[in-house]
């Protein structure tokens, strides 16, 4: 106990010996990190490396009965992915931890008696039954069910029964009015008094787990966390929390609220919606940086340039650019098109880059062997991938995209497909036409291919039927000047000269 005591107040010390700003992002480990999750993190940690501050995982998982195996890990890769770098937290270092609110429970019990013994917290031996029937007389008489506070009132005599008799019991705080208004980093002031609406709450279950709120207040604290960033569903419980750090005689932390994500129709968004999951976006093909633009498009935090030009910034022109009064304090309006717009646009981006265009590149590998493994032969030459490549980021919105069914010619090769009603000679006249063409373009190829049958006295259609025959083995598909526009010179030219019957070629030599 001694050896806690000395920790708490090597803790407490810290909490104000700190100059730099330190931001911490607590999900709990009952599920997916999703938007609104991914925006709550994203901005605390552009605001810390705006003002080269901290920003801190913790993981708060006292809720045993809704932890989910693997949450914690996963939610750390989608961070990490996202590109949000974790300066604390568990398996990332720092002095103030444990990082994982399970394993601080001596500190929470350490609390909970300060809080009983300045006379601010007491114990509640109410049961399940006498709670439960509360809750029922209230909905019956049409009013907010509430603790009516009744153990508060106890005798220290019978609270001494009691615990002698081993009477299961929890701690409640003892909520005070609380008028003064909370000076809100996005909303302003705003007027909250929660005693006015609840009966004490909870502060440490029966099963010695903190609440939400207690565990929450205490962590921030002792972690010397100077700003919380949280959403605008917190704000009410916030009051509560103010309330908390004066019983303690502790200075809280400035707060902001995260106004309410919500989809383009003005809808909630809800976790419900299996599709704003960070993993479901991940596995779709979005880049990270295409959704995190996406995330702040949406909520503000920066100057606004009438008619600009949508850009894609860095995660490091992002956080140089935000200030958290520039914050929206309006419902965030999620726009689907403006996401498919920016992910095109990093598509592009890592084109221009040598180290992301080759990773790019092997990404693209990757997902064509996985989605036609029958085939082993493959065209997967980097240049004829940075060629698709060029062609789909202004058309496709997704890398999955190319392969579709409808592209799989940009990958298979055909096989016993052969130029039909066209000699060898007409044919090398044909790659030769097509080889001087500079501006490898669809319409100049449609010119360049009707002239060319015209010449040489081809049905146009049977020719074309033949052509895309020959580059693609398919039926259906683009047209065959687009299709060859996409493949590219080099390919389309390999791949009409692999459709000249060997056969004939050398039939006619012999001539």
């Amino acid at each position: 106990m001694l050896k806690l005591n000395r920790r708490l107040l090597m803790q407490q010390c810290l909490r104000h010996a700190h100059n730099q700003v330190r931001v911490r992002f607590a999900p709990s480990p009952t599920g997916y990190l999703h938007l609104g999750g991914l925006r709550t993190a994203l901005y605390n940690f552009l605001f810390a490396r705006h003002l080269d501050g901290k920003f801190l995982l913790r993981i708060e998982d006292t809720d045993q009965t809704r932890l989910v195996p693997g949450a914690s890990e996963r939610l750390v890769g989608d961070l990490l992915w996202a590109g949000i770098e974790i300066d604390e937290g568990p398996g990332f270092g720092g002095q103030l931890g444990p990082y994982v609110q399970s394993q601080r429970t001596m500190i929470y019990s350490k609390a909970i008696e300060e809080l009983l013994q300045n006379g601010t917290a007491y114990r509640c031996f109410c049961t399940e039954r006498r709670l439960d029937l509360l809750r029922k007389e209230a909905l019956r008489t049409r009013q907010v069910p509430r603790y009516d506070n009744k153990c508060r009132h106890l005798k220290t005599a019978e609270i001494d029964s009691l615990l002698a008799k081993g009477t299961a019991h929890c701690i409640r705080f003892k909520l005070t009015d609380h008028e003064e208004p909370l000076d809100d980093l996005i909303y302003g002031k705003v007027y909250h008094n929660v005693s006015d609406t609840e009966g004490d709450p909870v502060i440490m279950k029966s099963d010695q787990f903190p609440t939400y709120h207690f565990a929450n207040v205490v962590d921030d604290h002792l972690m010397g966390i100077t700003h919380v960033l949280r959403g605008v569903e917190w704000q009410i419980s916030t009051t509560k929390h103010l309330l908390l750090y004066k019983a303690f005689g502790w200075q809280p932390p400035k707060f902001g609220h995260l106004p309410l994500l919500v989809n383009a129709d003005g809808t909630k968004l809800s976790k419900r919606q299996g599709d704003i999951g960070i993993q479901s976006f991940r596995e779709r093909g979005y880049f990270p940086q295409a959704l995190v633009n996406y995330v702040v498009s949406a909520g503000g935090g920066f100057e606004h340039k009438a008619h600009a030009k949508q850009e894609l910034l860095t995660m490091q022109e992002l956080f140089e650019q935000f200030h958290i009064d520039r914050v929206n304090s309006h419902p965030s309006r999620l726009n689907p098109e403006l996401l498919d717009d920016l992910n095109r646009m990093e598509i592009t981006q890592r084109l221009s880059n040598k180290e992301s265009r080759f990773k790019l590149i092997h990404q693209v590998q990757e997902l064509v062997k996985k989605a036609y493994p029958q085939h082993p032969n493959l065209d997967l030459a980097e240049d004829h991938i940075v060629d698709v490549l060029n062609w789909s980021s202004q058309r496709l919105t997704l890398i999955q995209d190319l392969t579709s069914s409808k592209l799989s010619f940009l990958w298979v090769k055909p096989s016993n497909f052969q130029l039909k009603n066209m000699t060898s000679e007409q044919v090398d006249v044909m790659l030769t036409l097509l080889n001087e063409i500079q501006d490898f373009q669809k319409e100049e190829l449609n010119v360049k291919l009707k002239n060319f049958a015209q010449e040489q006295n081809i049905k146009f259609p049977l020719m074309m039927k033949a052509l895309r025959a020959a580059l693609s083995g398919l039926k259906e598909g683009p047209g065959v000047a687009e299709m060859m526009e996409i493949l590219g010179k080099s390919v389309t030219l390999e791949r009409l000269k692999e459709a000249v019957p060997k056969e004939r070629i050398h039939l006619e030599q012999n001539q």
